[in-house]
This record gives C-alpha cells, structure tokens and sequence, in this order.
C-alpha cells in the first residue's frame, strides 16, 4: 500500500511509530496513514456511527482504544459493563498511598509488552520481596527453607523433559506442532503419571499449575500448559519464580493503575455499567451494538474479553459454528480467591523469613509478602482455596490469621486490615480469573481463537500469541487487534 510522505505531518509520524505489535512493525505505518483517510473526526458526522467500538475495559480493549487514537481514530467507544475498568485487576486501597493487588499483579523480564506500557504511563516498577526463608507447614509441624527463588519448586529433571516438549510447541498456535494431537489428548497429570514423579514432587509441581492456571494437572490440556511454558522461553523456573521469573516485578500503585491511566486519557470514550446484549450485523457494513445505556453503530468491534463471556451475548445472525463452540464450551470454572492481612511492619523479616507459606493440608495455597517498596506497611497476600475457607469474611480471617501465626509468629494473629477478593462472586462480568483448557479443546477449536469473523474481531489475553493468560498477553492482543481495525477502516 502507497502513500504520499509530503502529506504526512511529523505528528502522525511520531503516533506511527508507537503503535507497533511483535512482527507488524514495518507494516504499521501503511495501515495507520491508511486508516486516517478513512476515519472522520468525532464532532463532523452526524450519524453518530463510531469507527470502532471496543467491548471491555480491562488491559486489552484500553490498550487497543489507546492505540486507535494515538493513530487518529477519534470516534471509538470503549463499553464496560462494570463500574469500573481494570477488568481482572483490582487494587485494594489500604490507605496512605499504599495499595494491595487483589487481581493480576506480577510482571516478569520477558514480558516486554507491558513494561513498555508501563513506562509510557509513567507507572514505575519494583522488585518483588522474597529475600528469607519460606515456611512449609503440615498439620502441626513446619519448617522453614530457603528456597532460593521465590518459587513453590519443581524438580530438575522433570523441568529439563518440559523444556524440549516446550520448545516444539508455538505459544501462539499450539495445535500446529507436529505431534499437537498426542499432546492435547492427555492432560498435564497424565503426562506426569507416565514419568514416575515421587508424591512430594508430585505436591509441589500440583500447586505450581492451580496457582498459575486454577486447577490441578489433570484439568489441564498438556498441550496447552506447553505452549503458555514456550511463551516463558521453555523454562519452568521463569514461570514459576520471582527471581529472573514472572513475579519478579510489581507496579508502583499496583496493576489497576494502568488500566486507570489510560482510561483517564481516553475520557469520555470509556463509557462503564454498559453491559452489551446483542450484537447485529455483524456481517454487513454497520454493526449494532445493543447495551443497558442504548444503542451504538460501528464499523469494527472488538471483543476484549473472555470468551465464556462472549457466549453471554445474543448475536445476529449466529456465529459461525466453530466460533460459537468454542465460546460455548471455553471454561470458566478457575475463579481463585485472593485475601489481604494488612500489619504495622512486616515483622517476619526480621526472623529471616520471607513472608511465603505453603500448607500441605488446609486451605492456604501460597502466600507472599506483598508490602510497599518502602516497607511502611507488613502486607500478606494468599491464594486460597475458594471451597475450604468460610465464605464469611471474618472467619476466613480467623482461620488464615491462625495459620500465619503458626508459621510466622504470633505478631500474625492481629492484622490491622483484612480484604477477600472471591472472584467467583464478585460480580456477573469476572467468572474466572484464569482459562485453564482441558485436554482436546486446543486442537478442536484453538483455530477459531482470534480469527476475524466479518466486522468481529477479538482481543483478551486469551488471544495473545505470546503470554496467553498473562497480563502481558493482554496487552499484545490489544495491540494486534488494534492493528487489524485500522486495517480494516483503511481496506473500507
């Protein structure tokens, strides 16, 4: 595709050459001065149609409004159905500044995409706390280790035998490896039944896979838990740690902060409690978009959300049936629960512990220590079980208190604040945090994933080539999907 240089401004230049996406970078400037010829700007048409609508205010579908508008798409919509933005991310104000992440909130070196969000935002970084001992409790018995890490461990010669499997599997497209077939008919548990694994090894890597993607071995395709490990450079250690790994950095003002700065910026765009409905037309030039506050007219959609939540939507005329099976049966059944215990100072450092328990029986997972950089506030996040803590808050207070003091002192058992984030039941929009994918799923309908369907196109870190399940994904299919609207308007 052609264009005229005289006409271009060193403004859209500049706005170019910041919308770039894995692999698409040379091809970025041809789409973007393409689209801007055929884009109005907001205030000069009277149809009131939008150029896109943006369905999910959450990393993904504001990292894609924010592209389309530093490429001079004025007249895009972002509908949210909750009242707020930040999709599975959630800061819990603890007063003073101080925040605690009840959603997504670690960040790792190979997750490029959203550190250079970050750092576009002005939303700084720091290390992860994890210097100490972490405290292995079994009934009444515990012991404290050094682990090293900061990860839950996985023994060496099973990581070396992921490894080789891993680097066969494409993170993006896992159902094209040579032997995708064999490895999505078994699970992960069967995989690790044929290798002889010890029980404790068994226990260990067990809680790594429900802390990572929600559920046990067993539930999950071995295909899938490949290519989301090919995407961390084939290496167990850099999914699992915070050291060199995928929780080694957090966010200044927590991970809900990105998603809040580029909401402000994009302002009145972000319209929330707009849950869509329906979906019309998809098919032809004008697309309606029904939702609770009226109706809107685009010329692209972009789904930024879950597919389980996709299925939720009425469209007309029905999807292709591949894409609307693959929505039907994407599972939705990981929803975590994720507590805050809030203390004066983090007092376990000074026994040389890092904040981190596992228990081999009971309803803790893992906890961590998830305090400020400048330590003014002891904070403990854990992932608990959601069907072994009392649904009460007070009383999955109690319980975890108990189980802190025994493994860190009795300083433990009296929190200044508690926060319990069940995203089961935090509202209708969330259902689960993360997509663990059984066995069968990827090479069935993997394909239907993130193709384009007439104006529909789709985002979420679900569709990301590179992280999926991360917010790192999310932010990379943002920015695909931005790229491919653009190309959309500038064909049209």
């Amino acid at each position: 595709m052609g264009f005229d240089r005289d006409v271009l401004s060193s403004r859209a230049l500049k706005r170019r050459s910041m919308l770039r996406a894995a692999g698409a970078v040379a091809a970025t400037g041809a789409l973007v001065s393409g689209a801007r010829a055929s884009v109005v700007p907001e205030g000069k048409r009277g149809d009131g149609v939008r150029d896109v609508v943006v369905i999910g205010a959450g990393l993904s579908g504001l990292t894609a409004a924010r592209d389309l508008v530093r490429a001079g798409c004025e007249k895009v919509l972002v509908l949210e159905a909750r009242d707020r933005v930040g999709g599975r991310t959630f800061n819990h104000d603890l007063g003073g500044g101080v925040i605690s992440e009840g959603g997504g909130e670690w960040i790792g070196p190979s997750q490029t995409a959203i550190a250079d969000l970050a750092r576009e935002l002005g939303v700084g970084t720091f290390d992860s706390f994890y210097a100490g001992k972490s405290v292995y409790l079994a009934g009444e018995t515990s012991f404290a280790q050094d682990n090293g890490n900061g990860g839950t461990g996985t023994p060496a010669a099973i990581v070396g035998k992921l490894a080789d499997l891993a680097r066969k599997v494409t993170s993006g497209t896992p159902w094209t490896a040579a032997d995708a077939a064999a490895l999505d008919r078994i699970s992960f548990g069967d995989w690790l039944a044929q290798q002889g694994v010890g029980a404790e090894d068994l226990f260990s890597i067990g809680r790594s896979t429900r802390l990572s993607f929600g559920v046990p071995p067993a539930s999950l395709s071995f295909l899938y838990y490949l290519s989301v490990l090919n995407s961390s450079d084939c290496s167990v250690e850099k999914l699992e740690s915070m050291k060199g790994g995928a929780q080694q950095t957090r966010l200044v003002g927590g991970s809900q902060r990105l998603s809040q700065e580029m909401a402000r910026a994009l302002g009145e765009r972000v319209r929330l409690s707009s849950p869509v409905r329906r979906i019309s037309g998809w098919d032809r030039d004008l697309v309606e978009i029904e939702t609770d506050r009226g109706l809107v007219r685009a010329r692209q959609v972009i789904a930024a959300l879950s597919p389980s939540l996709c299925n939720r939507i009425a469209f007309d005329p029905p999807l292709p049936a591949g894409r609307a099976e693959l929505q039907r049966r994407w599972p939705a059944h990981a929803p975590m629960r994720k507590t805050v215990h809030v203390y004066p100072r983090p007092f376990w450092r000074e026994a040389g512990l890092n904040g981190q328990i596992l228990q081999v029986d009971g309803p803790l997972l893992w906890c961590c220590d998830n305090s400020p950089p400048d330590a003014s506030l002891g904070v403990i996040n854990a992932f608990v079980e959601p069907g072994r803590l009392p649904a009460d808050p007070k009383a999955a207070e109690a319980v975890l208190s108990q189980i802190y003091a025994q493994a860190l002192g009795e300083a433990a058992r009296h929190p200044v604040q508690f926060h319990d984030l069940d995203w089961g039941k935090l509202d209708d929009w969330s259902l689960s945090c993360t997509s663990p994918l059984p066995a069968g799923f990827l090479t069935a309908l993997g394909p239907h994933l993130s193709a384009p369907v007439g104006r529909l196109l789709w985002a979420g870190t679900e569709t990301a080539d590179i992280w999926s399940g991360a917010m790192d994904g999310a932010v990379r299919a943002g920015h695909r999907a931005a790229l491919q609207a653009l190309g959309a308007l500038a064909k049209a």
